[in-house]
This record gives structure tokens, C-alpha cells and sequence, in this order.
């Protein structure tokens, strides 16, 4: 079970955009400059933000000086909801949640590992955008 690089930089990148809105809200944020500052390739954002804006999370903005912006206040937007815009599968069966680990029916810790991925997806809704951000802000962590 892991997350792959796919959640991983759409949660930084989300991040990213939440914290420059703070800065300067009237300005998009370009997916260079998310790039630059994060070393996440650009055409892997553009991936990634195509995604993001097809569900809703960010909206472009065209033009000279365009970018992205949340579509949502941060506080809004759960770690789960990005994830899950990126199609990003959080699951720790072998055999994808179908129950068919085994050609006879499940294998025996199968419903440890449903558990185990309920409880993931149930903390990842619990932390929003704001929360990580906050986080990110606080004298402690840095």
C-alpha cells in the first residue's frame, strides 16, 4: 500500500496555490511557478490540474497574468477530495476491494485491509487544505 507521486504532488501543488492565494488573493497562481518552487514537472501539473479543475477543486484563470485558483476556501477541501479527483487509489487489498484475493473467496485478513482503508480515507477527509496549510504556517513546524 503506498500513495503514489500522483497524490502526493496534487496535495503539494493544492497546498502551493492555498498558500499564495493567502499572500496575494487577487492573483492566479501559474502552474510554472508551482513547478519551479516545488520541482514537480510542469506538464505532470498540467496533468494533474486538468483533473483538479474537471472536479471542481480549482478554476483557471486565461490571459496575461492568468493561473489557478481553489474553487473553494481551503478550510473546504479535504486532503480525500484531492486525492480522489486525481483518481488516485488509497487501497491496501490485494485484490483492488473485490474480495476475489483467493479463487476460493477473500483472503483472511481481507476485511483487516477494508478497515485499514475506510480509516485512511475517514483521516484524509478529516484534514482539509486549511488544516495542512495552518499546519505549514505554524512556528513549530518549521
Amino acid at each position: 500500500m503506498r500513495l503514489t507521486t500522483k497524490g502526493r504532488f496534487a496535495v503539494t501543488a493544492m497546498m502551493d496555490i492555498a498558500l499564495h492565494e493567502q499572500n496575494t488573493p487577487a492573483a492566479p497562481v501559474t502552474l510554472a511557478g508551482v513547478s519551479e518552487r516545488q520541482g514537480i514537472s510542469l506538464s505532470y501539473l498540467e496533468q494533474l490540474f486538468g483533473k483538479l479543475r474537471r472536479n471542481g477543486l480549482v478554476e483557471s484563470v486565461r490571459g496575461p497574468g492568468g493561473g489557478y485558483r481553489l474553487a473553494f476556501e481551503s478550510q473546504d477541501v479535504s486532503v480525500a477530495d484531492i486525492i480522489r479527483a486525481v483518481d488516485e487509489p488509497l487501497d491496501a487489498t490485494r485484490c483492488g476491494g473485490l474480495g476475489n484475493c483467493r479463487t476460493d473467496g477473500n483472503c483472511m485478513t481481507h476485511e483487516l485491509w477494508v478497515t485499514l482503508n475506510h480509516k485512511m480515507y475517514d483521516y484524509l477527509s478529516s484534514v482539509s487544505l486549511g488544516d495542512l496549510v495552518a499546519q505549514y504556517r505554524s512556528p513549530v513546524c518549521h
